[in-house]
């Protein structure tokens, strides 16, 4: 019992360095290491090529290689050049940010984590409660846009309705960011992922270029679920970056790894916390430091 209690606290690069050490053959090495790396829900593919670049690490080397193989499955860059932390800007407002997720996810919380970054940031926002399926929800978020002190637009019936009257109602307002929460979508249901899609259309024909920045919220407690549902999302829905949530609480933190080996999207922010602060700016390199040696 000890010694099982030892081993689950030991790092991803302790647990793995074991397994690389003298005296193993070769194809027993590469299973554990498979096992150690499922098990922490990096995925097939991204266990594959990790272990392919760890493989000719120099003696010696290890941790470093791991971290550097880590931090090159997570390097997408974010779409037309921007900065990490930076969220795209309209040449004429409204900018629009579309925001999609299951329900279950933090979505609207994350939106309201958004909402203020982008406030510190000297932009002044709306938001838009088009998720009009879920009871509650246009209330969640009204109650977040008055901690904020920020204007809110809801209605009933159809999300694409909300976000086209959200839209006019920056423009009439002159504020420069409309943040659109969508309705919580099981990602199984084409019927449900066709909604989104006529939303996307809507914003489009209201505003020239929107949506600037569509955004994916997963959550990482879930695993290789959210692979399945960012693969669902990315082919229904042009994404400009994913948003990971409840990292705060999980080891499974390879999904992170598994989700860009995935669909190739970039990860924008991290969900650290229930707080309007506790949104992280998401850099591949720090991330990999903070997974190998957790």
């Amino acid at each position: 019992m000890a010694t099982a209690g030892r081993a689950a606290l030991m790092s991803l690069w302790q647990r793995l360095a074991r397994v690389f050490g003298p005296g193993r053959g070769a194809a027993a090495e590469r299973r554990q290491a498979e096992r150690i790396l499922l098990e922490a829900d990096f995925g097939v593919q991204a266990t594959d090529e990790i272990l392919d670049q760890v493989s000719r690490a120099a003696d010696g080397d290890f941790r470093t290689a791991l971290e550097l193989a880590v931090t090159a499955a997570l390097a997408v860059p974010a779409a037309n050049g921007l900065a990490a932390g930076a969220l795209a800007r309209a040449s004429a407002p409204p900018t629009v940010i579309l925001v999609f997720g299951v329900n279950g996810v933090g979505k609207t919380t994350t939106i309201a984590k958004l909402a203020a970054r982008l406030a510190r940031e000297g932009r002044t926002v709306l938001l838009a409660a088009a998720d009009t399926f879920r009871a509650g929800a246009s209330h969640q978020l009204q109650v977040w846009a008055d901690r904020l002190g920020v204007a809110c637009v809801g209605g009933t019936g159809d999300p694409a309705a909300v976000a086209f009257d959200a839209i006019a109602a920056a423009r009439a307002r002159g504020v420069d960011t409309v943040l659109v929460d969508t309705a919580g979508r099981l990602h199984t249901e084409d019927r449900l992922l066709e909604e989104l899609k006529k939303v996307v259309r809507v914003c489009a024909k209201q505003q020239p270029g929107a949506p600037h920045e569509s955004l994916l919220v997963l959550d990482a407690t879930v695993g290789q679920n959210a692979v399945h549902q960012a693969r669902a999302f990315a082919g229904a829905v042009p994404l400009s970056g994913l948003i990971v949530t409840k990292l705060d609480g999980t080891a499974k933190g390879g999904s992170v790894v598994a989700l860009e080996q995935a669909v190739r999207v970039p990860i924008r922010f991290l969900g650290v916390g229930e707080g309007v602060e506790d949104l992280e700016v998401f850099d591949p390199a720090r991330y990999a430091r903070r997974l190998v040696s957790q």
